[in-house]
């Protein structure tokens, strides 16, 4: 066997599977063309269906559905039958896509026997095709055409690649018999008939023809066909036999023959020899690939004879080689049949992609056309070029294969070819593809072409040389009124700036946009060819083209043709007469003929003008157009501007940079990218006027807004924004093209916007997150009158495996095609890990690489905008937020370098950039099209080896980071299921077990031996305040021990976690995805959910539960073993999720699931309630006494039970605390209880005090005072017997913090304050801003209270610094917040009112403010309150309603509280309003709104540190409505609370109130009495500076208006 595949190895055997017998065993003369005749039988098989197959796959809209699959299914069937010929002794000669033509090569006298033997073949291949079960829904066909006869074989070429082809009647015949044949057909050529034994055939005359079909062979009784067989092969001359006769083929055996093998290799392309050189797999180059077909067809004036012809085929063989050879063509076949001789052409091979394909590829037609015209012999020429994805792979045997193209497009080509002679042609995609003018086409007439249904427009191909053509040169695109240009602020700035420069002075101006295709640069010139209108000077504008380039002074020719006003010329004489008289004065009547080919007139040619040379001619028309340009500016300025000036020639370069220096003109360029300008091209970037300018991408929102206007929609998902926002890289025609895609695959849904109000709120929409355009652009998109509408994708979309577009892939396989092989290589092996990967994994992956050649590579990479390097995620995740914008390049500073200097250098920033590379371990594609393009090239075992190796290296970091001590984001989640790949070593287990808390015997006696009995912590004797100090003394001491412990007892970095999630989690759930481990792709799912969740990031973990939901569905269809936990967990963290959205009936649904599958059932009804409340306290009373002894630990699995049971608990306590159903306490309370329990039986301390400080809460909630204080002091006491390290000191943090947080909701400000402090300094030390952040924001309200102004502003300052520290978003929102409120409340500005309003404005769309209960609603009611104290109410009813929208969110936070406290405020206000305009139903809205202030404060879900405020508007509603019993009532409740808490800001406002609303001064306030205030709001800093007093400050109040004498009710 190894000696079998050993000899398959050879370099020989390999290069002869892809030839015929004919050609490795023949004997040609080195004379080419050369020729050779012998007599055989032809087979012609072709096998329909393929090319739908190709279609299908090369428009399938996932990346899983690639050319490995095609190629399995293709060569499944062209296997089979390549097998069943090489059986029968035939030689496969050629396989033109889904046909092939095979020979049985014989002597004359043997032909009726062995033409007996293909028949047997053709009916065992249609046999073959019955039995055989058709995949992918194909229905494979075979139609069979045989011939017989004389048959001619020509070999022509040059000396490095060598084309076969076999001519004659017996090639005609079998072509023409195949046509005739239906499908399972077997149809026998005239002359086949006349030759075969006709005793053996029984045949079916076909009507009007010689040619008949084969029924089946009717041999006599005693004929024994295998001895016959076996007695005809030993007439075929390499039919293996003896030793090798259990080979398919004899050429498998070939021996080494460097010469024959040089002789070989001249038949096969050159890519394909490459890869068999480097032993490469066959499926390494099957592709499907965006590539452009150019059929060559040559008709003869003697088709029969090959002698006279072949002359004519070598002569055009040679040219078309050396042609293609220019851009990268490459011959792919040879056909000769009765319509002349075919060559398929193609651009774009694996390897050989180059950019401008297109117009190469016309070019190279065009060509052709001309030199093949001319050839002796070839009577026409016809080219069809068609341009698309088609399936380029070898197909056919093992033993006999070749390199072939099949698809659509293929078919196209060929057909346009025939239907259209003597011309060249080309397809629609071909016509727009080659960024020519309309002008080098012309449109043909449709025609009904065989296999082709909708070929679209056919276009023939006039001829690639530019021509001054008069008012065709203009602008690409047009300026659209409706259609604003997007993003390019900056851009038009530099416009307006030069454009100032130019009209305020006497000198030229020249801009330069530079920048890559698609960028928008047309649209830019269009908008400035606008902006640019003027009186006093003159706008020409003209767009180039690629052929421009090679035209010598064209771009001047059409610059002087518009000055001269020939633009508008219809005929040559009225150019003729506008040049005389615009030069008589300048040039004599003798040198008008100068003119004449420049501007197409016809002056007669003077004797001087015969005489002169061409230099000289040029001279006179620059000094002419000079002379001409000079008179003109006298009268007007010239702006002119051009498009695509990369393709301006060399002479008109020259003649511009003459131009500048001696005329005021103002150009203005786009342009691409273009290496080596010429020096008058280069001395014009340089020139001191010069505005130079590389384009950046547009913004994310600009990107938005585009997306809005061209789908005419209001509103996009945020997948779709996301989708295409990261897809674009911010370059609009990127996006236009995933645009086209995604409609193309109908995965775009179109709705009418749903009123948030009216829908039902379920698990799949309760993420309605659809992003908006921004304001300015609203009023483009759709019209009131349409209704508004919003896009959405349809249902299970899988965005992320979408395929590329084929425009888009084409622009990667160009850029990796340019690459060097190891640089590909490391791109493609990139494209496996993801958009973002790692330095050391991709070193862990990449195949035998050094980190030394590695780190050059990425450098070289990155700084031809391959990839992007940063040095943390944090990094990674604020470049993504803004692309990069466009900015000046100074080339004249450049230029003052040396040439030395420059060279050196460039090789010190490649230098720079190596070090940049090692310092930075995150890398990302620029483009995420190039990594979706590399991915797809590898071959389906080659990505599982690859996912494999990512995932093995993954894994092991998977957890949290070491400041979390690697504990995975589920507790304990991975001793409930085996999902590792690698085997654990002792060192792991280790790592695992400290990381779970498994302490040693020793650890466990030292810890119990610091341990104080409780009893000495809390005696009873002790008072509140006596308790008060010994907590607080509690929490100095720790944090003292932490300031000065020797210790390494706090972390030396912040929580990694997030970039643990993103680089390392997130990846390799995907890499389980790829290699179908569901089970583990599941684990980590989950993980990244919970993850989010803990990052409160609730849309991301919604996205990642749908993923999981996907995954056990499929699971528990495969009855893939136990998901309880997983499906537990699932329902867990829904739970959590729809309890972080305000959705508490689906919150209570998925917990009481969750809870149900870890066998804890949560009673529904009373009878049941108050049975497991009974037991629920006996299990309390056995685990309290249970914890004074000592008792085994759960094991791990039932811990990962538990820890999630307290979780469920802990959010249905507060569910059904929100609940006004009196019976639904008693619910709260035994979800308290069993958290309680839970927690206990852990006997974890964290989870223990958690439930202790829990079940206080809820206690407190609803007025439960010894109990709440009861086990407030456990929780302590628990603390306080804590070891000072570890987890241990988290727990203080947390206890300090959670304290903090319960005594300011219950209005205890001074203790708040206290703790809060307290809690700030130990989670400061902790290094966990995640926890930080709470703290701070929790203190600056306690502060704001207690008019505490000082120290609120320096919380206020370490909350900022923490924000854009960590980039953290909902601190920002916090500080802002916070400074709305100031402004509103305190009478000062820390940070102006327009600044805040700019910040909401540019993050609401922002997915964790979005998803997150409460702080936009404060935001949006702040702002609403605003613009109602000036009472701009159109801007009070927009915020008030997005903040309305937000108000159903309801859950038990603080800070969802506080924004619908703000929001009633603001509907005061509005009541007031209404009742100054004596609307009618200002009394129903008073009582209404009445009510709802008396049920948030009866409901008492945050405490009373809110109801203050709540009174006082109660008492103002009450006013209002005329009521000042209940006013008075309200107002003095409001001030005893007041005093009770210490409320320092609300108290001074409501004495305030009291004066005014009683006072006879209340009429006198003006209706602008709010805006006169803000106008003299004082900022901090004039606070600081003892500017302003801060007793002024206390009275810059709002004053809340009303009339008691004048009371409408």
């Amino acid at each position: 066997m190894n000696a079998r595949k050993e000899l398959q190895d050879r370099a020989i055997v390999r290069i002869a599977a892809h030839l015929p017998d004919l050609i490795v065993y023949g004997d040609f003369s080195p004379e080419r063309p050369s020729v050779k005749y012998f007599d055989g039988v032809l087979m012609f098989v072709d096998i329909s269906g393929f090319t739908a197959m190709t279609e299908k796959f090369s428009t399938a809209m996932y990346m899983d559905r690639g050319a490995e699959q095609l190629v399995e299914i293709l060569n499944y069937y062209i296997s089979a039958i390549v097998e069943k010929v090489l059986i029968f002794g035939g030689d496969i000669l050629k396989f033109a896509g889904d046909a092939l033509l095979a020979l049985w090569k014989v002597e004359r006298k043997q032909l009726k026997n062995i033409i007996t033997v293909v028949i047997k073949c053709s009916l065992e291949i249609h046999e073959l095709f019955e039995t055989k079960e058709t995949e992918e829904g194909l229905d494979i066909r075979v139609k069979i055409g045989l011939a017989a006869g004389h048959i001619t074989m020509l070999v022509f070429g040059d000396e490095t690649c060598n084309y076969f082809l076999v001519t004659g009647q017996a090639v005609n015949d079998v072509r023409l018999a195949q046509n005739m044949a239906q499908m399972n057909d077997v149809i026998l050529s005239p002359n086949c008939w006349q030759l075969c034994d006709r005793s053996m055939i029984e045949i079916e005359r076909i009507p009007d023809q010689r040619a008949v079909k084969v029924n089946f062979l009717k041999p006599p009784p005693t004929f024994n066909f295998e001895e016959f067989f076996t007695k005809c092969m030993t007439f075929m001359d390499y039919y293996p036999s003896g030793d090798h006769k259990n080979l398919l083929r004899l050429a498998c055996m070939l021996e080494p023959n460097p010469e024959l093998e040089l002789a070989l290799q001249k038949y096969v392309m050159e890519s394909i020899l490459k890869q068999i050189v480097d032993k490469q797999l066959q499926g390494y180059l099957s592709e499907l690939r965006p590539v452009t077909i150019v059929f060559v067809n040559l008709m003869f004036k003697e088709q029969d004879k090959a002698e006279v012809i072949g002359p004519a085929i070598q002569d055009a063989c040679v040219y078309i080689t050396s042609v293609l050879k220019v851009f990268r063509g490459q011959i792919n076949k040879v056909f000769m049949f009765d319509k002349g001789c075919s060559f398929l052409c193609v651009f774009g091979f694996p390897g050989e992609k180059a950019p401008d394909e297109v117009t190469h590829a016309l070019k190279s037609a065009m060509d052709i056309f001309d030199f093949c015209s001319q050839v002796h012999k070839i009577h026409t020429v016809s080219i069809g070029v068609a341009s698309g994805i088609v399936f380029c792979g070898i197909v056919g045997h093992t033993v006999r294969h070749e390199y072939t193209v099949i698809g659509q497009k293929v078919n196209i080509a060929a057909r346009m070819m025939m239907y259209y002679p003597g011309i060249v042609t080309c397809d629609s995609v071909t016509y727009n593809g080659s960024n020519l003018p309309p002008y080098f086409f012309k449109e043909l007439p449709k025609k009904v072409m065989k296999g082709v249904g909708d070929s679209g427009p056919i276009y023939q191909c006039l001829g690639l040389n530019e021509k001054v053509m008069f008012g065709m040169a203009y602008l690409i695109c047009n300026r659209n009124e409706c259609y604003p240009l997007l993003g390019r602020d900056k851009e038009i700035r530099y416009f307006m700036c030069s454009m100032k420069k130019f009209l305020m002075s006497n000198c030229s101006q020249v801009l330069m946009y530079e920048g890559i295709s698609g960028c928008g640069k047309s649209q830019i010139l269009m908008e400035i060819e606008y902006l640019a209108q003027g009186e006093s000077h003159r706008t020409i504008a003209i767009a180039l083209t690629k052929v421009s380039f090679h035209q010598n002074f064209y771009t001047i020719q059409i610059f002087m043709a518009n000055v001269l006003g020939l633009d508008t010329c219809k005929h040559y004489k009225e150019r003729q007469s506008n040049l005389q008289n615009k030069v008589k004065t300048l040039l004599d009547d003798k040198f008008h003929c100068l003119l004449n080919d420049i501007f197409h007139v016809q002056f007669p040619i003077s004797r001087e003008m015969s005489k002169m040379s061409t230099l000289r001619k040029h001279k006179h028309l620059e000094t002419l157009f000079m002379k001409i340009l000079e008179q003109t500016v006298r009268e007007e300025r010239i702006i002119f501007i051009i498009d695509e000036a990369q393709f301006v020639d060399s002479a008109s370069w020259a003649f511009m940079e003459k131009l500048i220096h001696t005329v005021p003109i103002f150009i203005i360029m786009a342009l691409s990218p273009f290496e080596n300008p010429c020096s008058a091209a280069d001395a014009l970037m340089k020139n001191r006027n010069t505005t130079y300018v590389t384009l950046g991408a547009m913004q994310p929102k600009d990107i938005r807004n585009k997306v809005c206007l061209d789908l005419n929609v209001s509103s996009i998902s945020k997948e779709l924004d996301s989708y295409l926002v990261e897809g674009s890289c911010g370059i609009p025609y990127y996006c236009e093209e995933l645009l086209k895609n995604l409609d193309h695959h109908r995965v775009l849904l179109f709705q009418q916007m749903e009123s948030e109000d009216k829908t039902n709120v379920t698990w799949s929409n309760m993420f309605k997150n659809l992003i908006k355009p921004t304001e300015e652009i609203s009023m483009f998109t759709i019209t009131k009158e349409e209704g508004s509408q919003v896009c959405n994708l349809a249902s299970g979309v899988r965005l992320k495996n979408l395929s590329p577009p084929s425009s888009l892939k084409e622009i990667s396989l160009v850029q990796l095609d340019s690459m060097s092989l190891s640089h590909q290589m490391l791109v493609r092996c990139a494209a496996i890990i993801g958009l973002t990967f790692t330095t050391e994994l991709l070193f862990e992956i990449l195949p035998c690489w050094n980190m030394k050649m590695m780190i050059k590579a990425l450098a070289t990479l990155v700084k031809a905008n391959v990839f992007y390097c940063f040095r943390n995620s944090k990094e990674l995740r604020l470049a993504l937020k803004q692309n990069v914008a466009s900015f000046e390049v100074h080339y004249r500073s450049l230029s003052l370098k040396s040439s030395e200097g420059l060279a050196c250098g460039k090789e010190e920033e490649l230098h720079e950039m190596e070090g940049e590379v090692i310092e930075c371990h995150i890398i990302r594609f620029c483009r995420p099209m190039m990594q979706k393009t590399a991915y797809e090239l590898w071959l389906k075992d080659q990505k599982t080896e690859m996912h494999l190796k990512c995932a093995r290296f993954l894994e092991e970091n998977a957890h949290r980071c070491d400041h979390c001590r690697s504990r995975d984001f589920i507790p304990y989640h991975h001793f409930t299921m085996d999902i590792r790949l690698n085997t654990l070593d002792m060192d792991t287990v280790k790592k695992m077990t400290k990381c779970h808390k498994l302490q040693n015997e020793e650890d466990t006696i030292f810890s119990k031996s610091e341990m104080p009995k409780k009893s000495e912590l809390f005696s009873e004797s002790l008072s509140p305040q006596e308790i008060r100090e010994k907590i607080l003394g509690f929490f100095d001491i720790i944090i003292a021990k932490l300031r000065t412990s020797q210790e390494d007892i706090t972390p030396l970095e912040s929580c990694q976690c997030e970039e643990i999630l993103e680089m390392v989690v997130l990846p390799l759930a995907q890499h389980f995805l790829a290699l179908g481990e569901k089970n583990k792709a599941l684990y980590y799912f989950l993980e990244i959910a919970s993850a989010y969740v803990i990052l409160h990031d609730n849309y991301m973990a919604f996205k990642y539960l749908n993923e999981g939901e996907r995954l056990l569905k499929i699971l528990k269809k495969e009855n893939s073993g136990s998901q309880t936990f997983e499906a537990a967990t699932f329902y867990s963290l829904k739970g959590q999720v729809c309890f972080n959205m305000g959705q508490m009936v689906l919150a209570k649904k998925m917990l009481r699931k969750a809870l149900k599958l870890h066998n804890r059932v949560f009673p529904y009804n009373l009878v049941s309630l108050f049975l497991q409340t009974h037991v629920e306290k006996n299990r309390h009373f056995r685990f309290v006494n249970q914890q004074a002894e000592e008792s085994l630990p759960p094991g791990k699995k039932r811990l990962a039970q538990l820890y999630q049971q307290t979780t469920c608990f802990s959010l249905l306590w507060q569910i059904y605390n929100l609940s006004c159903f009196f019976h639904h306490k008693y619910y709260g309370h035994l979800a308290a209880m069993m958290q309680v329990n839970s927690a206990l039986e852990t006997q974890n301390d964290f989870q223990i005090i958690r439930a202790y400080l829990d079940y206080s809460l809820y206690h407190q909630l609803n007025g439960y005072k010894d109990v709440w204080f009861k086990y407030e002091v456990m929780a302590m006491e628990q603390v306080w017997n804590l070891p000072l390290k570890g987890e241990g000191i988290e727990i203080v943090a947390y206890v300090a913090d959670t304290l903090g947080y319960i005594k300011f909701i219950k209005g205890h400000l001074d203790l708040a304050i206290e703790l809060g402090f307290r809690a700030h300094k130990i989670w400061a030390l902790l290094q966990n801003p995640n926890k930080h952040y709470m703290v701070l924001c929790r203190l600056s309200k306690s502060l704001f209270l207690k008019n505490r102004y000082k120290q609120l502003i320096w919380v206020l300052g370490w909350l900022w610094d923490l924000s854009v520290a960590e980039e953290h978003i909902f601190s920002k929102a916090f500080f802002y917040f916070v400074c709305l409120d100031i402004m509103l409340y305190s009478g000062f500005v820390y940070r102006s009112f327009e600044e805040c309003l700019e910040f909401i404005n540019h993050n609401e769309d922002n997915r964790i403010l979005k998803f997150q209960s409460g702080l936009l609603l404060g935001l949006y009611s702040c702002l609403a309150i605003w613009y109602g104290r000036l009472q701009e109410w159109e801007n009070f009813h927009k915020f008030s309603d997005r903040a309305k929208n937000l108000v159903p969110r309801r859950t038990p936070t603080v800070l969802y509280h506080e924004g619908v406290i703000r929001y009633m405020e603001g509907q005061v206000l509005h009541l007031q309003k209404q009742i100054e305009e004596r609307s009618e139903n200002a009394q129903d809205k008073g009582v209404e709104l009445l009510k709802n202030l008396q049920n948030i404060i009866a409901q008492n879900i945050t405490g009373l540190v809110f109801h203050p405020r709540l009174y006082h508007l109660m008492a103002y509603v009450c006013i209002l409505m005329g009521d000042g019993e209940n006013c008075d009532l309200f107002l003095n409740i409001a001030l005893e609370l007041c005093e009770t808490q210490g409320n320092v800001l609300e108290k001074c406002w409501l004495n305030m109130s009291k004066e005014w609303w009683y006072s006879s001064s209340n009429s006198e306030l003006t209706e602008n009495q709010w805006l006169q205030t803000i106008l003299t709001l004082p900022t901090w800093d004039k606070i600081v500076s003892g500017k302003v007093n801060i007793q002024d400050v206390q009275r810059n109040k709002f004053l809340l208006r009303v009339n008691i004498l004048d009371n409408p009710f």
